[in-house]
């Protein structure tokens, strides 16, 4: 049998954690029951407890180096300092992907319903309304860029129901509409504008005040 040399085999890791790996964990801290299942820290599953997770984040980042190192088998502390970089800067990374991703998400809906026809329909409606001239002034423009609601369209007919913000040079309010598309025309069934007083203007029908 040939001699194949020398195997490689992980140091055994002292009973006490290195001086050299002690300190805060930031892939603990940020990524927690994931960071968890990826180092063998079974107890990174208490972020599932309502209550025990708003403080299970700075348990694991104070004690994950400890339970890392106590429950996974490592080459040496260079290698366990290596991956946990690894997991920190994963951490940091999803720390501003995530949120991103929900603005980018909330952007391009905000988009789709501002191109719409109901949208569209209802800010024209609003805008120099004389039924509400004398309560806000005109014309009557969508303040902020968040609009609430949903737009369905099924070939000729759908729905859509609409909620934003509007401001005019007497005031702010709400505005409120409901629409209907029934062979490919939109028609509204509720429209209306709600001030900070809580006084509402119905233009049209009675649904939704």
């Amino acid at each position: 049998m040939s001699d194949s040399g020398p195997v490689t085999r992980p140091t055994p890791r002292p009973s006490d954690l290195p001086s050299e790996v002690q300190g805060w964990n930031w892939g603990a801290f940020l990524l927690n029951w994931v960071w968890g299942l990826g180092n063998n820290t079974w107890i990174a599953l208490l972020m599932f407890v309502p209550g025990v997770n708003l403080v299970m984040p700075f348990v694991l980042g104070a004690k994950g180096n400890q339970w890392a190192w106590e429950n996974n088998t490592w080459r040496d502390v260079e290698h366990f300092k290596r991956t946990q970089r690894i997991w920190g800067w994963a951490g940091f990374g999803a720390l501003i992907a995530i949120p991103a991703f929900f603005a980018i998400v909330v952007s391009l809906v905000m988009t789709v319903i501002h191109s719409s026809d109901p949208y569209r329909m209802t800010v024209a409606e609003v805008r120099d309304h004389p039924r509400l001239e004398r309560r806000f002034g005109t014309p009557v423009e969508p303040s902020g860029w968040l609009t609430l609601g949903n737009v369905q369209i099924h070939g000729n007919t759908g729905w859509a129901d609409l909620r934003f913000d509007v401001t005019g040079p007497l005031g702010t309010g709400e505005v409120y509409a409901e629409l209907e598309l029934a062979d490919g025309v939109w028609r509204f069934i509720a429209l209306n504008v709600t001030g900070e007083n809580g006084h509402t203007v119905v233009l049209v029908g009675d649904r939704g005040t």
